[in-house]
Order: structure tokens, then C-alpha cells, then sequence
């Protein structure tokens, strides 16, 4: 079954579709608009996920994902741009996933080390696209403006697991 472009935004006025794939302001005022948004991700994660279980950031972000394929594929068509940068609703819904199981990582960082690496890791997975994740971007509709970041913030998640194993068994 092909990925289809969700339908049901197109009920929403341009206003309210693009205010919500460009998270307002940041996506639209700010300069370098992907790092505003992974920052807005990171409170976020902060805000509501820093105690949750990995469940409920997997479930959590499941949902935010479908939203911002929703969201994010209507603003392209909108905006007739293929994953114009003002979009950032998909930095924001996935930056919770490269902080599964964040809590073994404290072990060898402190709390402030591990939002600050996971951060930086994501941006460099999201911007360079290493590993095969650039092609994510060839999936159709909002699909393929998700699916990047999807894989950066796991590529993310599995660096930072690793690092953590690493230096423990020095």
C-alpha cells in the first residue's frame, strides 16, 4: 500500500496550516529556522517527556509524526515548495526519539550534557543526512519531510547510546 498524502488539513485555511508546519514565528521570522525548531523540540522533550517512559515518548511521538506529515505535507503544497526550511513542525515532534532511554545516558553525563549532545547530534544527522537518511526525503507528501528526521533523531539516539557505552567501558 503506497503512502498516500494525508487529506483531512485541506479543511484548514492557509493561515492555520502554515502557522502550524512553521511553528509560527519560528519557522517564518527566525534565521536558521531547523535549529529554533529542534530547540522548541528540546523544551518540549524537557517540558513533558523527561519523566515518561520510552512507551509513552514512542506513542507520543507516533502521533506527533502522523500530525506533521499532515501538517507539513499541506504546507508544501501550499507553499508550492518541496521541504521548504520555515517547515519545522518535524524537527519539533521528533527530537523526543533521540532521547529514548535517556536515563542510562545521565550515568556518564550529567542531565545538561545529554540535552546538549542529543541536540547536536540531531542537527548533524538532520543537516548532513548520513546513512542513507537523505533518501527518507523521496517519500511522497509530508511522509518524506518526516521521515528525515525520524532517522537523524534515532541515528541520534543509537550515537549517543553508544558514546555512553564506550566511555563507561574506559
Amino acid at each position: 500500500m503506497p503512502l498516500k498524502q494525508p487529506r483531512w488539513p485541506r479543511i484548514f485555511s492557509n493561515g492555520f496550516v502554515i502557522a502550524c508546519a512553521t511553528l509560527g514565528p519560528l519557522g517564518r521570522k527566525l534565521p536558521a529556522p531547523g535549529t529554533w525548531g529542534s530547540l522548541a523540540g528540546l523544551l518540549y522533550f524537557v517540558v513533558f517527556f523527561q519523566r515518561a517512559s520510552i512507551g509513552a515518548i514512542l506513542v507520543a511521538s507516533v502521533i506527533g509524526a502522523y500530525l506533521a506529515v499532515a501538517f507539513c505535507g499541506e504546507a508544501e503544497l501550499r507553499l508550492r515548495r518541496k521541504d521548504p526550511g520555515s517547515i519545522v513542525l518535524d524537527e519539533f515532534v521528533v527530537i523526543p526519539l533521540c532521547f529514548l532511554g535517556w536515563r542510562s545516558l545521565t550515568e556518564a553525563m550529567p542531565v545538561w550534557g545529554v540535552w546538549l549532545a542529543g541536540f547536536l547530534l540531531f542537527r548533524f544527522f538532520d543537516i548532513l543526512k548520513p546513512l542513507g537518511i537523505g533518501r527518507l526525503q523521496s517519500l511522497p507528501g509530508g511522509w518524506g519531510v518526516v521521515a528525515d528526521d525520524i532517522g537523524a533523531a534515532l541515528a541520534a539516539c543509537a550515537t549517543l547510546h553508544v558514546g555512553v557505552w564506550l566511555w563507561l567501558q574506559w
